[in-house]
C-alpha cells in the first residue's frame, strides 16, 4: 500500500489539477498514476482526500473524494516580525522549523542594524509550504517582504505586542519573560532583532508604540534561535 503524498494546492476545491510545480513532484519524482490517492491541502484549514485522473509529463488531474476540514491546533493569530539573518540559510532554516511548530504570519523587517535589507520571497514561500506539507499543517503562514521597522511597529495591532531585546538601563522599561506574559486565546506579535540587535532608538519607539518589552531567558541566542523560541512559547500559550 503506497503512503497517502500530501500536496499543496490553493483553492483546491474549485481546481481540477495539481499546480505545475507539484505535477511535477507527483509524476516525475512519486511516480505516481491514474487511480492513486492524493491529499490535498488548501493553507487555509482544509485537506481533501483526491484521486488522480490524468497524469501526463506536465500536468496532473484529480477529482476530490472527500473533503477534510481541519480543527485549528491553536488559539489566537501568532505573528513573528524579524529582521532576517545575513546568512539566508539561517533565515530559512527558521521558516522551516516555525511552520512545523505552527503560526499564522511571518514578516521580515529592515531595521538600523539589519546586515540584510533584501531577500527572495519566494524561496522563503517554497520553503513555507515544503514544511507545512511536512509536517501536516492546515494552514499556510502567511508571509510579508521586507518591512520598514518605524513604519511597522506604527501600525495598529488588537493583540498583544511583545519586543525582545538585550539592553538594561534604566530609562527603558524593566522586561519581563515573554513566557509569563503571554496570553492563551489572545493575538500575539513578537518582534525579534538583527544579530546586533534593535538600536535603542528602536527600543523607545516600540515601547511608544506600546510594545512591551520581553526576554527570552539568561541564554544570549542567535536572531534565528530567539525567533524559534518566541514562535514556541506564543504556540505552547495558544494550544
Amino acid at each position: 500500500m503506497k503512503e497517502v503524498r500530501f500536496f499543496y494546492v490553493p483553492n483546491a476545491a474549485t481546481q481540477h489539477e495539481l499546480t505545475d510545480d507539484e505535477a511535477q513532484h507527483a509524476v516525475r519524482v512519486l511516480r505516481l498514476s491514474v487511480g492513486d490517492e492524493v491529499m490535498l491541502m488548501d493553507g487555509e484549514g482544509s485537506f481533501f482526500r483526491a484521486e488522480l485522473t490524468e497524469t501526463s509529463k506536465k500536468r496532473c488531474s484529480y477529482r476530490i473524494v472527500e473533503a477534510q476540514p481541519q480543527p485549528r491546533q491553536w488559539m489566537g493569530h501568532l505573528h513573528l516580525a524579524m529582521a532576517p539573518t545575513k546568512n539566508m540559510d539561517r533565515t530559512e532554516w527558521l521558516a522551516e522549523k516555525a511552520t512545523e511548530i505552527g503560526f499564522d504570519e511571518l514578516t521580515f523587517l529592515r531595521c538600523q542594524f539589519s546586515e540584510r535589507t533584501v531577500l527572495k520571497e519566494e524561496r522563503i514561500d517554497k520553503i513555507l509550504v515544503s514544511a507545512m506539507k511536512q509536517s501536516h499543517k492546515a494552514w499556510k503562514p502567511l508571509l510579508n517582504g521586507m518591512t520598514d521597522f518605524k513604519e511597522f511597529v506604527g501600525r495598529s495591532y488588537r493583540g498583544g505586542k511583545f519586543i525582545c531585546h538585550c539592553y538594561d538601563q534604566p530609562d527603558l522599561q524593566a522586561k519581563q519573560l515573554l513566557k509569563d506574559v503571554l496570553k492563551g486565546g489572545e493575538d500575539s506579535l513578537v518582534l525579534i532583532g538583527p544579530e546586533g540587535d534593535f538600536s535603542i532608538d528602536e527600543v523607545r519607539l516600540a515601547e511608544q508604540q506600546g510594545f512591551v518589552p520581553v526576554s527570552l531567558g539568561r541564554s544570549r541566542l542567535r536572531t534565528e534561535t530567539a525567533a524559534l523560541v518566541a514562535v514556541h512559547l506564543m504556540h505552547l500559550a495558544n494550544e
